[in-house]
């Protein structure tokens, strides 16, 4: 038996500087950074990259989109893409978080393997694109033929905690092949009963604050930020043991 409790890694997803830094020093694992979350985030400033890079020593994942809207891009949006990960490569990024569909809403193996190649070293999270794909188990078998090593997302339905069943069967399938990160909805109050419900190792939240734009995110106090960082930590670490298969 695995002690959820012990092996759980909470990812926090945020758009604003002061609280991922505050994030980082109350115990997240690991930061998911970007901007403008009300509309699913588009990639952060270098500027802002690179001072959390120097304010924070845990890993730093960097999201690599360059608009909002849907997930299939031109070639110019492409090239785009890729440029975009060389940055987050130079500026000493742990991981970048991507996900790129075809015209008919299935995961695009060839241009997400580009990139996943382009980003190595990294750490490569595809993103809720996946939650657009009509079938999550070719979908989930298509990202990991592309090389990636997470795949976030809600089980296809609105929040985690309602696609909890497809979530358990994706966290199955996957199993020593890839990782499945729950996200979507994720709160302090429901975090123990989806880890349960799913099997899942790692968690994703952006602690409710998904809606805010970034210039309001601005006027939640960094202390603030830290205390919901420490609830859903503490949240989570309240799941019932389960079998790690």
């Amino acid at each position: 038996m695995t002690n959820i409790r012990d092996s759980v890694q909470v990812e926090i997803c945020t758009a604003w500087l002061e609280h991922a830094i505050a994030a980082a020093h109350n115990g997240a694992h690991r930061l998911e950074f970007c901007y403008n979350l009300p509309v699913g985030g588009t990639t952060p400033k270098e500027a802002s990259i690179l001072a959390l890079r120097r304010g924070v020593d845990i890993p730093i994942h960097v999201l690599v989109r360059p608009r909002a809207g849907g997930f299939v891009y031109s070639d110019e949006e492409f090239a785009l893409l890729r440029s975009q990960i060389e940055i987050a490569k130079r500026l000493g990024m742990d991981g970048v978080v991507l996900g790129i569909l075809d015209a008919h809403d299935r995961i695009d193996v060839v241009r997400t393997r580009i990139l996943v190649d382009l980003a190595r070293p990294l750490s490569v999270t595809f993103h809720r694109a996946f939650d657009a794909c009509p079938d999550l188990d070719a979908a989930l078998e298509a990202v990991i033929e592309s090389g990636a090593d997470r795949i976030l997302t809600s089980g296809g339905k609105p929040s985690a905690q309602a696609g909890g069943e497809n979530l358990a069967r994706l966290v199955k399938k996957a199993r020593g092949r890839i990782h499945i990160l729950p996200g979507g909805g994720v709160r302090a109050e429901n975090a123990a009963s989806i880890l349960h419900a799913t099997g899942a190792q790692e968690l994703h939240t952006s602690l409710g604050l998904s809606h805010l734009p970034d210039t309001e995110l601005a006027g939640v106090p960094a202390e603030e930020f830290g205390a919901k960082v420490r609830a859903f930590l503490q949240q989570a670490s309240s799941s019932p043991l389960r079998s790690s298969e």
